[in-house]
């Protein structure tokens, strides 16, 4: 069976849902974490401040094909998400942002507005307002050019003035953490405590856990960012059963939300870790070539046959971590369902 021309779903992904996820997932829940986006024309100017692999799964995302993808992948679950651009070129965020906008309030969701750290407050309010947004999301691939990768902080794509707009009207901000040591890096440390501590009605959600797919990656961020109290992490695009478990004993059942990053996530595939990174293990010429991607290797034969949906491996990782440490029903129910309705008041 095929959903539109997105995907195959076999009798593994079947088997997968039915045995391993389905009875662990609430009867409806919000994916805080998902993008859409109408294909277009690129530039050909290449992203060296992003990873290549996930465009791979997808050149495109409309809002019909995220839902008809909830539909085929959890059957008998109402899901809703909380829509926000796909990553888009500067010149190109204002078409990106009127498709998510529109979308949106058509179909009755929340969104985000995808920012941009060069608009004026009162842009950027106006702009949130108008387009009846629960917040912002932004990436450092719109940081100044002049400043290198691993240089940028998260004020450099979500600037401090901004965050007096989003703490005023009391909003969700989704941060994608940059630098290379990820959650672990004290220069995001000593920010995400600041952002905290100076604008206390904003909403923060930091993703990925903090970027942290493998447990390296954490080092002792929990322990740091112990004194904050408010602070959400989702755990989208991640499958590291340990990561989850470090961030369960860490901040609770209170403080996390489920997010999945579609589409990025219904790629066929499970993660290792290797030398201290994650590698995605991905049926052989699913995806074109991806003997140049360090992120990306390939199985074929009755391995390849055996992978299922990236969403799938996350839900289950996060499954064996609340096992471990002892989530009840109603902490579950708060992870996919209630702590993201409180924050966006839906």
């Amino acid at each position: 069976m095929k959903t539109k021309h997105l995907f195959e779903y076999k009798e593994i992904d079947k088997r997968f849902y039915e045995e391993r996820i389905r009875d662990f997932l609430p009867e409806k829940f919000i994916d805080v974490h998902t993008h859409i986006w109408a294909r277009t024309k690129t530039d050909g100017k290449s992203d060296n401040r992003s990873t290549s692999w996930p465009t791979r799964v997808a050149d495109q995302c409309l809002v019909e094909e995220l839902i008809g993808t909830y539909k085929t992948m959890f059957p008998g679950k109402k899901v809703t998400p909380l829509v926000f651009s796909g990553l888009p070129e500067r010149d190109k965020l204002d078409s990106f942002n009127s498709y998510v906008e529109t979308s949106a309030l058509k179909n009755n969701l929340p969104s985000l507005i995808f920012s941009d750290p060069s608009w004026t407050k009162e842009t950027l309010e106006k702009k949130i307002i108008s387009g009846k947004y629960s917040g912002a999301k932004s990436y450092l691939s719109l940081a100044p050019e002049n400043i290198a990768t691993e240089d940028i902080t998260i004020y450099d794509f979500f600037p401090k003035e901004h965050f007096e707009v989003f703490n005023k009207l009391g909003l969700v901000v989704m941060l994608h953490i940059p630098r290379k040591k990820r959650l672990s890096d004290p220069i995001n440390i000593s920010q995400l405590i600041e952002i905290e501590k100076n604008f206390p009605d904003v909403k923060l959600i930091v993703a990925h856990v903090g970027r942290s797919y493998c447990l390296s990656d954490i080092g002792d961020a929990f322990e740091k960012l112990s004194v904050c109290e408010k602070m959400l992490f989702d755990i989208s695009a991640n499958t590291n059963e340990f990561v989850f478990e470090e961030l369960i004993k860490s901040v609770g059942p209170k403080r996390i939300l489920f997010g999945s990053d579609m589409p990025i996530t219904r790629m066929r595939m499970r993660r290792i870790e290797r030398n201290a990174s994650y590698v995605n293990i991905v049926p052989k010429g699913l995806y074109g070539d991806v003997s140049g991607d360090p992120n990306m290797m390939e199985a074929d034969g009755d391995e390849a046959e055996k992978l299922s949906f990236f969403i799938y491996e996350e839900i289950a990782a996060f499954k064996r971590a609340a096992e471990k440490t002892s989530l009840s029903k109603s902490d579950i129910e708060d992870v996919f369902y209630n702590n993201s309705r409180r924050i966006l008041k839906i």
